[in-house]
């Protein structure tokens, strides 16, 4: 049961409150115009913008304009919109102050995942008026859409658009010649006389020799005939052409496992997803009504109950994992990008409920927020409380977190305190709080509506009457020495313009640079070598330029870049020592590995004013030399990757101990200047509640974040497991807990639908079609981290069927991640398709589709079993007091007893294991062989490998079957051939046909299957 029901019916309220002020007539007046086109002005940024014709395609379903150099690229879909603001609100206009342009005839469009803006201006104001209005009652119908209605539109707009971009003459015909290129786009490899066959069938109007869009529909659903689908229903349907409502309920319930299947419900199913009537008035379900419910969102691998809040949420806040941002405000990288709002708004509603606000001092008194000794634009703090009130509580009630990092001066800290009681006025009054004990932290049931003041707070020794009082400074950029950071101190000639213009322009090439690259690998460009290839040019730059123009004066302007060089020997010590991170991090120059170097210094205190200091209740700052285990709760201790990768390397239990009573924030290092994110499943496995990541940058690690937060209706809030709260386990060990039952996941890989060619393919739809396998990662506590991958299928992205079973065992489920990849197998490497990632605990069991994100059509069809397991011997059997031992945590030695131990300077022998999870950092030598036998060899047999795997097994003779990859990653070996369980009545079925394996592969998956009971016990091993 939900704790609180989205008001579904809202956004219909609100179209009918439309249609009631502007009437039917109205809006459909204004769908004409737009569809009919209006020239605009589109403003850009630098430029004195560019007259196009903008128009609503006929489907209502996206904007285009014209003319443009991105051809079919240059629209915007209508789902894609975030907000349509009216008046001069953008950055772009606010630029273009030199513009007498009329607010009345100027509106902006915001879209996608990163906000991007869209500004507009038209010659009259009733032109401005028609599109806002149009617009916002598209978006207002499509946010009203459930699953099932969105999927069939975007179903329907997809296959329009594929015809539209496939008639090249524009004449509303497809000729066989263009169905053949069609065909090669679409990754489709078939016979020409065929696809011949096939365009006769479908073409049976006058017009012969051509298809309209009509014919072309029949012609697509001919090619798209799923034959696994086919045969599925068969060996239901006692081999006829249709499911009965009896024989659909049979399939519900055996293979889909879903329970209280009524006839009304399938009768039902018959009626929405059938498309004969003549089937619907049989009440049977056909071939492609079948097809229909089997990809409708009914079947769909994500458990449809976890799209609302069904976890329990009146525990202590310290039992959940809480989605948090870092640096909210920025829209890219740390040192050059754009300050917005609007990032507050856009992530809030996204689910997260931590979000950060950098305080500075402005001008005319008022604090700005920004990321200081950078060069990112500064926005005003009234500004982003007004956008976080707005926004915070759209989505769902529970509580926000504002991080506030404190760098003002008392006056405008007093500001600070004015603006946050006048903005959120009874949002910050938490005196009907009650938590029952005083020792625990409020729940977010309790805290439903409110928002906590994270930050600093004054000392209780410091007298009720003192206005103000010294805190320790808590700087996120600490980790950097001052004298890199950016500071105005340009002499000589050398003007800060000059300065933060070459560093911009050095900056913004590097970055770009540093995105180029496998978006699977772990290997990406390191900012330290950014950092210091920035620094050595800015200083030959500077040298010249100044030498000759003060005649060899010295230059004494400084940057973020300061002087890098007097550390290298230190980085390539720290080298040898990167943290478990997806992306390569190693500890901060100067520090060497496993000594606290912050701790060493005089810590920097900063004065707080007590208007402050009162806003903070539950969420005091706190860093490790403060924390006093006094018993006391409500302090957050935050702390960057580095120390928090020391920690959880060496004290993991202790920290894990620390987490059940009290909040802990990691946020990434401050040297990752182009935004990258570290990995954060380490500190999810040691119970850390707010893990920081940088919300503006799209890959691997974000994907990992919306999966985990997806669990409980992405309201930001994720119960941990029952171990995580009570007593404490190793997470690095080879069976962290071995009194739990384990599951397995047997995951049959069925086939693919649709796959398009890879994102980054140089000759897009001209390439060759593709030679896709798929691959699935588990992520989670380091004995559960493993990859396994498909056979490749040559030359069709199209229908490709794989049929292999994968099996992996888990240990702690609760926070187990499945991640499935798609890639294009390539002589010389791989290339990534599309990914879906899922909890484990979303999964839901039968036949299901994995439609991979951001990809309209394309999917995976696999079947899904879960089954419990027991490891080799039962520890209640040899002690039955273990388990009353392990959950209450009876060792006293254990207990945490303040947090100073995390950070000892010598630290204790114990954590062999997890010092074994350092990894060295490969060649690039190294990365091409790996990625070279990465992929599985094409054909039938899987046998083939790579010089370097083979040299690989050549060594590891007496070594363990399941062997660590590079990556720290369990990577199983190879088998000749998939043994096949029965895990469902169609096997037979669907292997009619299929070629024969070899005699001496069949007679090795014999063999393998004689011995996979035994190995599915087996807690190390994860496949059989």
């Amino acid at each position: 049961m939900s704790y609180w029901s989205l008001d579904k019916k809202s956004c219909l309220q609100y179209c009918r409150h439309f249609l009631a002020d502007n009437g039917v007539f109205h809006v459909e007046r204004c769908m004409s115009v737009m569809q009919s086109g209006t020239q605009m002005v589109k403003l850009k940024s630098g430029t004195k913008g560019l007259v196009r014709l903008f128009y609503l395609d006929e489907h209502r379903t996206c904007i285009r304009w014209r003319p443009s150099r991105k051809s079919e690229k240059a629209k915007i879909v209508i789902d894609s919109i975030y907000k349509v603001t009216e008046g001069r609100q953008s950055e772009i206009f606010h630029r273009h102050t030199e513009g007498s342009f009329d607010p009345s005839c100027c509106f902006t469009i915001y879209h996608g995942n990163h906000l991007e803006s869209l500004d507009l201006i038209t010659s009259n104001p009733e032109e401005a008026r028609t599109w806002i209005t149009g617009l916002k009652y598209l978006m207002a119908g499509i946010s009203d859409e459930d699953s099932l209605a969105k999927r069939q539109r975007t179903h329907d707009h997809w296959v329009k658009q594929t015809f539209e971009e496939a008639d090249k003459n524009g004449d509303g015909l497809l000729n066989i010649e263009e169905i053949h290129q069609l065909m090669h786009k679409l990754n489709v490899n078939l016979p020409r006389r065929k696809v011949r066959q096939m365009f006769q069938e479908a073409d049976t109007d006058e017009n012969q020799g051509t298809l309209n869009f009509e014919e072309f529909s029949v012609f697509y659903k001919m090619m798209s005939l799923r034959r696994d689908l086919y045969l599925l229903l068969l060996s239901y349907s006692d081999k006829k052409d249709h499911l009965t409502a009896e024989e659909l309920a049979q399939f519900l319930k055996v293979e889909q496992k879903m329970n209280n299947v009524t006839p009304e419900y399938c009768l039902d199913i018959i009626q929405k997803f059938e498309v004969s009537e003549e089937n619907k008035k049989q009440n049977v379900l056909g071939i492609e009504g079948f097809t229909n419910f089997m990809r409708s969102p009914a079947c769909d691998v994500f458990n449809p109950l976890h799209c609302q809040v069904h976890q329990d949420m009146e525990q202590p806040l310290c039992n959940y994992f809480i989605a948090s941002s870092h640096n909210t405000y920025l829209s890219g990288d740390q040192l050059l990008s754009q300050s917005r709002v609007d990032m507050y708004a856009r992530v809030l509603q996204g689910g997260c409920r931590c979000v950060e606000v950098d305080c500075w001092d402005g001008p005319d008194g008022e604090p700005v927020v920004h990321h200081g000794y950078t060069l990112t634009s500064k926005i005003l703090f009234r500004d982003v409380a007004e956008t976080i009130n707005k926004y915070a509580f759209v989505k769902n009630e529970f509580p926000v977190i504002l991080s506030i990092e404190n760098h003002c001066s008392i006056q405008q800290q007093k500001k600070i305190a004015q603006y946050l009681k006048e903005i959120f006025g009874d949002k910050l009054d938490l005196s009907s709080v009650s938590t029952g004990d005083p020792r625990q932290l409020p729940s977010p049931q309790s805290l439903r509506g409110k928002i906590l003041v994270k930050g600093k707070k004054l000392p209780c020794s410091l007298g009720a009457d003192a206005e103000e009082g010294e805190v320790s400074e808590e700087d996120s950029a600490d980790e950097i020495e001052d004298d890199c950071k950016l500071k105005a101190c340009y002499s000589n000639g050398a003007t800060e313009h000059q300065v933060e213009s070459f560093i911009r322009t050095k900056l913004e090439s590097l970055l770009k640079e540093s995105q180029i690259r496998d978006k699977e690998d772990p290997d990406s460009f390191t900012v330290r070598a950014l950092l210091k290839a920035t620094h050595q040019s800015l200083n030959v730059n500077l040298k010249q330029n100044l030498d000759t123009k003060e005649g060899g004066k010295k230059s004494h302007g400084r940057s973020l870049m300061g002087n890098f060089g007097k550390h290298k020997k230190a980085a390539k010590a720290a080298a040898k020592h990167p943290s478990a991170s997806d992306e390569s991090q190693q500890n901060p120059p100067g520090r060497e590995p496993g000594h606290p170097h912050r701790l060493a210094r005089r810590r920097k205190t900063v004065k707080l004013c007590r208007a402050l200091s009162d806003l903070v209740v539950y969420t005091n700052s706190v860093a490790a030399q403060d924390i006093v285990d006094d018993g006391s709760t409500g302090n957050v201790l935050s702390f960057s990757e580095t120390r928090a990768h020391q920690a959880v390397q060496q004290k993991a239990e202790q920290f894990m101990l620390y987490n059940q009573k009290q909040l802990s924030r990691v946020y990434p290092s401050a040297y990752r200047i182009d935004s990258s994110n570290f990995n954060p499943v380490p500190y999810w496995n040691v119970g850390c509640q707010l893990v920081a990541l940088n919300y503006q940058s799209e890959g691997r690690v974000m994907q990992l974040n919306e999966a985990k937060f997806r669990v409980n209706g992405n309201c930001g809030y994720v119960l941990k497991p029952q171990q995580m709260c009570k007593g404490t386990f190793n997470p690095y060990s080879a069976d962290p807990l071995p009194a739990s039952p384990k599951k397995q996941l047997i995951l049959k890989i069925i086939s693919g639908q649709q796959l398009p060619k890879p994102p980054d393919s140089m000759l897009g739809d001209r390439g060759e079609i593709i030679d896709p396998f798929v691959e699935v990662e588990i992520i989670g506590l380091p004995v559960d981290c493993c990859k396994d991958q498909t056979r490749v299928v040559d030359d069709n992205g199209f229908n490709p069927v794989w049929e292999e079973t994968l099996t992996f065992t888990i240990h702690m489920p609760e926070i187990a991640l499945v991640r499935f990849l798609v890639w294009d197998h390539d002589p010389i490497g791989r290339d990534f398709v599309g990914q879906r990632t899922v909890a484990f605990s979303s999964l839901v069991p039968g036949y299901r589709h994995v439609y991979l994100e951001g990809l309209t059509e394309a999917s995976i069809f696999v079947h899904i079993i879960i089954n419990e397991t027991y490891g080799k011997w039962s520890p209640l059997i040899l002690n039955p007091s273990y388990t009353i031992l392990h959950f209450l945590g009876a060792t006293k030695s254990k207990q945490l007893i303040g947090l100073r131990g995390l950070f000892n300077k010598n630290p204790k022998q114990g954590c062999a294991e997890a010092g074994g999870n350092y990894v060295r950092k490969r060649s690039l030598g190294e990365r091409l062989l790996r990625r070279t036998a990465s992929a599985p060899a094409k054909g039938r047999k899987k046998s083939k490998m790579g010089f370097l795997e083979a040299a690989e097994m050549k060594d590891s003779a007496s070594e363990p079957t399941d062997l660590k990859d590079k990556e720290g990653v369990v990577r199983r070996p190879k088998r000749s051939l998939q043994a096949r369980p029965a895990s469902m009545p169609v096997d037979k079925y669907l292997l009619v046909g299929l070629p024969c394996p070899p005699e001496d592969a069949a007679q090795d998956a014999t063999g393998k299957e004689n011995t996979s009971e035994m190995e599915s016990t087996d807690p190390v091993k994860g496949r059989t």
